[in-house]
């Protein structure tokens, strides 16, 4: 790999992480009654995800429809059996129950994000239109509508958006 190439790496991950924090910083604006700044952050966290989409189409790392559902039940199956389990892990071993509690709701819903990729995947080519629904406690994502009860948190179906 090249430096250049090392490089579009690394400015993807920083601008991706950037998008996902001025996004957390702006739900927390709102709340605070920062309208204005909510608006600020939510613009440049916009723009931050130019920036990452561009170093991304620079890598040539999107590809078609079918090579990025390969791809990304390769991640998402990654982080179910190596990644999550190994936090979870040192989490326990660290006494840290918050973090124990996330990447354990992380790590039961990556097995459901590899199983709805791999159902589209299947079915690329006569893929139903179906809505998705995400839990915002934990992430557990489903289609057609929300269980009364979270099956990875056990929040209620008012917890869950439809995503569009």
């Amino acid at each position: 790999m090249t430096k250049t190439e090392q490089n579009l790496l690394e400015a993807f991950a920083g601008e991706s992480q950037a998008n996902r924090r001025y996004l957390a910083f702006a739900k927390r604006a709102g709340k605070e009654g920062y309208p204005q700044v909510a608006k600020l952050f939510r613009a440049v966290a916009e723009a931050e995800t130019v920036h990452a989409l561009g170093h991304l189409r620079v890598l040539g790392q999107v590809k078609s429809t079918a090579e990025n559902l390969k791809q990304a039940i390769e991640g998402e199956t990654h982080e179910f059996t190596n990644m999550y389990p190994a936090m979870i892990d040192a989490a326990k071993e660290e006494g840290n129950k918050a973090a124990e509690l996330t990447f354990s709701y992380a790590n039961q819903v990556e097995k459901v994000h590899a199983d709805l990729y791999r159902k589209a995947l299947d079915k690329l080519e006569a893929l139903k239109e179906t809505d998705y629904y995400v839990c915002a406690v934990c992430g557990y994502t489903c289609e057609n509508e929300p269980p009364n009860r979270c099956p990875v948190c056990g929040a209620k179906s008012q917890a869950f958006y439809k995503v569009d």
